[in-house]
C-alpha cells in the first residue's frame, strides 16, 4: 500500500462527497411529538442518518424550546436553543385537543415506523393517542416514550422533569463539585443530550428486532436512569464496599494524574495515567527523578489520595509558569495528554473540526448562512448530514398533509379554518424572520 493511512482515511471520509452517498435510515419515518430537548434529540440523531422526521407541534406556540434561549436572545426570530436538536425536520401544527386533530395524528402514525414523545408519563394515553391506541392503528409501530423517571413506578406518576432534576435524582450531582462545597450542575443539558443518544440506540435495537420479526414495541426511557448508567464505578463501589463516592473536584481519583491546571493564559487539562505517559510528563517537567519517587512510580501509588494531591500541586507549580500552547506542545513531544480548555470561539475557528464537519457551516433557504454542530459519528459509506435548519411552527403543513395523507388544498384550508391545523404565532420563537415573504 503506497497511500498513507491518514491520506486513505481523509479520502474515505471526504466531506465534499457526503451528499453523494446514501443515507442508512432513508425510508424510515419518525413521527415526533416532543418538547424541549430529550425527545427532539432522540429523533434528531436518527434524522442525521436519513430518517424522515415529521415534528408535530401544537399551534400556534409550538415546542416550549422555541422560547428557551440564552439571555432572551433570538436570531431572525428563532430561539438559539431550538436549532441544535431540530435539524432537517418537517414541521407541522396540529391541535391534538381536537378530535379531528387526533384522527389526523393517527393517520400519520399509520404511515410511520417510529413515534417519539416526551410528555409526562401517561399524558398521551389520556389524550387517546398513547401506545395502546396507536399500536392498534399500526402494530409495527416502535413507540419511544422519553421521560424523567419512566412510564411506571412510584416516582413516575404526575412528575415533571428537567435536566437539572434528572442530574439530581440520578446521583450525578452528588459526585460533582468540590469537597465541602455545594454540588455543581453540568454546564449543559447532559441528561437530555446523553438521554437522546441512548433512546436513539434503543430505537435502532427495536428497529432491528422489527425487521426480523415484524413486531413493534414500546420503549420506556427515563433520563435519570440513563445518567445512572453513566456513573461508571460509583454504584459498583458502593454495592461492593459500602463506600460512597462524593465530589472529587476536577481531579480524577482513578486516572492519576488527570486534572485541570492553571497556565499563564488560561487552563489546560493534563492526563498521564499509564506509567510510560507519566515518565514522559516528568521528562517534560525536567524532573525525570519524579517518576522514580515511590509515591508516584506506579499508578497504584499515585492513586493514594495524599500522593495524588502532592503530585497535583507539583504539576500545578510547573504549569503556572507556562502558556497553554507550551504545555500542548510538550504533551505532543513527550507523549502525555494535554489540551487547553477551549471556548466556543476556539472551536468555531478550529481547522481540524471544520475539516471533519464537526463544525458544519451551510446555507439554509430560510435563514441563510448557519454554523452548527455536524454529526459526531463519521460513517464512511452512509455519512450523517444536515439538510436544513429548524423551521417555524407549521412550516411544512401543506407539503406533508398533501404528500403523506393525500389531502386536497381545499381540505387543508377547511382544517385551518376550524383551527384543527395551524401555523406560527406572531411572536419570536414561533414565526419566520421579519424579512420573510410568502412566495
Amino acid at each position: 500500500m503506497t497511500e498513507t493511512y491518514f491520506d486513505y482515511t481523509k479520502r474515505l471520509f471526504d466531506r465534499s462527497r457526503v451528499f453523494d452517498k446514501p443515507e442508512a435510515l432513508r425510508g424510515v419515518r419518525i413521527l415526533e411529538l416532543t418538547t424541549l430537548v430529550l425527545g427532539p434529540t432522540t429523533a434528531d440523531f436518527l434524522g442525521e442518518f436519513g430518517a424522515e422526521v415529521v415534528k408535530v407541534e401544537l399551534p400556534p406556540g409550538g415546542d416550549t424550546m422555541r422560547y428557551v434561549t440564552p439571555e432572551a436572545t433570538f436570531w431572525q426570530n428563532a430561539s438559539l436553543g431550538f436549532f441544535p436538536e431540530n435539524h432537517s425536520k418537517y414541521h407541522i401544527g396540529i391541535d391534538l385537543h381536537a378530535e379531528e386533530g387526533k384522527q389526523l395524528f393517527k393517520q400519520f402514525t399509520a404511515k410511520s415506523d417510529i413515534l417519539v414523545e416526551n410528555f409526562r408519563a401517561g399524558t398521551l394515553d389520556r389524550w387517546g393517542i398513547g401506545y395502546r391506541h396507536l399500536s392498534e392503528v399500526n402494530p409495527r409501530l416502535i413507540y419511544v416514550a422519553d421521560s424523567g423517571f419512566g412510564q411506571w413506578g412510584p416516582f413516575s406518576v404526575g412528575r415533571a422533569s428537567y435536566d437539572a432534576v434528572a442530574q439530581t435524582v440520578s446521583g450525578m450531582i452528588g459526585i460533582t463539585g468540590f469537597p465541602g462545597r455545594p454540588p455543581i450542575v453540568c454546564g449543559m443539558f447532559v441528561g437530555d443530550w446523553f438521554g437522546g443518544m441512548m433512546a436513539s440506540v434503543a430505537t435502532l435495537v427495536a428497529l432491528h428486532h422489527r425487521n426480523r420479526t415484524g413486531e413493534g414495541q414500546f420503549i420506556d426511557y427515563a433520563q435519570s436512569e440513563g445518567l445512572i448508567r453513566s456513573l461508571d464505578w460509583t454504584w459498583v463501589r458502593h454495592g461492593l464496599t459500602g463506600q460512597d463516592r462524593g465530589p472529587g473536584g476536577n481531579r480524577d481519583g482513578a486516572l492519576v494524574p488527570a486534572d485541570f491546571f492553571p497556565c499563564r493564559d488560561g487552563f489546560v487539562a493534563i492526563a498521564a495515567a499509564r506509567d510510560e505517559e507519566f515518565r514522559g510528563l516528568c521528562a517534560a517537567m525536567g524532573d525525570a527523578q519524579l517518576a522514580r519517587d515511590p509515591r508516584f512510580a506506579t499508578l497504584a501509588a499515585r492513586q493514594e489520595p495524599a500522593n495524588a494531591q502532592a503530585l497535583s500541586q507539583r504539576i500545578r507549580s510547573w504549569t503556572s509558569e507556562k502558556t497553554r500552547a507550551e504545555i500542548e506542545g510538550l504533551g505532543e513531544k513527550y507523549g502525555f495528554a494535554a489540551a487547553r480548555v477551549a471556548n466556543a470561539e476556539d472551536r468555531h475557528r478550529d481547522e481540524h473540526l471544520r475539516a471533519r464537519g464537526t463544525v458544519w457551516e451551510y446555507e439554509d433557504p430560510l435563514y441563510g448562512s448557519i454554523v452548527e454542530h455536524g454529526p459526531a459519528p463519521k460513517l464512511s459509506e452512509t455519512p450523517g448530514r444536515i439538510r436544513w435548519s429548524a423551521k417555524p411552527v407549521g412550516w411544512h403543513n401543506d407539503e406533508i398533509l398533501v404528500r403523506l395523507l393525500g389531502l386536497s388544498p381545499a381540505r387543508i384550508r377547511e382544517l385551518e379554518a376550524r383551527k384543527v391545523i395551524g401555523k406560527w404565532a406572531d411572536r419570536p420563537g414561533a414565526k419566520p424572520p421579519d424579512n420573510w415573504r410568502p412566495s
